[in-house]
C-alpha cells in the first residue's frame, strides 16, 4: 500500500547500514540504499524528528555463528555505522545482537519516551533485519512505513517476497522521494 501519511511524531529507523554489511553483494547496490537512507535521515533531522541508527554486533548470545554466518572473528570496524549516516548529534544509536532492532534492546522504550507512534524503515537485509524489525514494530503497535527503494538483500527471491508479500501486510510502502514529500507537508 502506498504511503498516505506520516504521524506528527515519526522516527526513521535505519537497519544495519554498517561497514561490514554494506560491503557484501546485494540485489540492489548498497551504495544506493545508503544514499537514500542518508537523504531520509537529512529530511528527518531537518524536521527535528528522531533518527535511529541500528547496528548489529556479532551474533545472538548462545549462538555459534556470527551475524554474517561466516564464523570466526569480525574485522574491528565491522559494526561501525557508515559515515554517510553518522551518527549525528541527537541521533539514537541502537546496538543489537539479533535480527530485529527491538528484541533485547531499549528501542521501544526510547521511541515511546520520545512520543513516537510511527517508524519509517530502511536498511539491509530486507528479509532479515528490516523484516524482523517491521514485524516487531507492527506487534508493538507502531504505524510502519518502508522505503522500498532504500532496502536490499543478498537474495533476490527473499527481497521480492518481503517487499511484495510481507511488507504490504505490515506497513505502507513507498519510495524515498514520496516519503520525503510526505515529510514536507
Amino acid at each position: 500500500m502506498t504511503a498516505t501519511t506520516l504521524d506528527p511524531k515519526t522516527a526513521l529507523v535505519v537497519v544495519d547500514l554498517q561497514k561490514g554489511i554494506v560491503g557484501l553483494d546485494a540485489v540492489h547496490p548498497a551504495a544506493d540504499v545508503v544514499a537514500k537512507s542518508a537523504a531520509l535521515a537529512d529530511a528527518f533531522r531537518a524536521k527535528d524528528l528522531p533518527v535511529v541508527l541500528v547496528h548489529v554486533v556479532d551474533g545472538a548470545p548462545g549462538r555459534n555463528e556470527t551475524s554474517t554466518g561466516a564464523g570466526g572473528a569480525l574485522p574491528a570496524d565491522w559494526a561501525d555505522i557508515v559515515p554517510e549516516l553518522g551518527p549525528r548529534e541527537g541521533d539514537i544509536v541502537v546496538t543489537k545482537r539479533t535480527w530485529g532492532a527491538f528484541h533485547g534492546t531499549d528501542l521501544d522504550l526510547r521511541l515511546r519516551r520520545a512520543g513516537v507512534t510511527q517508524i519509517v524503515l530502511t536498511g539491509i537485509a530486507t528479509s532479515v533485519g528490516v523484516e524482523s524489525t517491521a514485524r516487531s514494530a507492527h506487534e508493538h503497535g507502531y504505524h510502519v512505513t518502508i522505503a522500498t527503494d532504500a532496502v536490499t538483500d543478498r537474495d533476490a527471491d527473499a527481497h521480492r517476497n518481503s517487499v511484495e508479500r510481507i511488507f504490504p501486510r505490515l506497513a505502507e510502502t513507498d519510495t524515498t522521494e514520496a516519503i520525503v514529500a510526505l515529510l514536507g507537508r
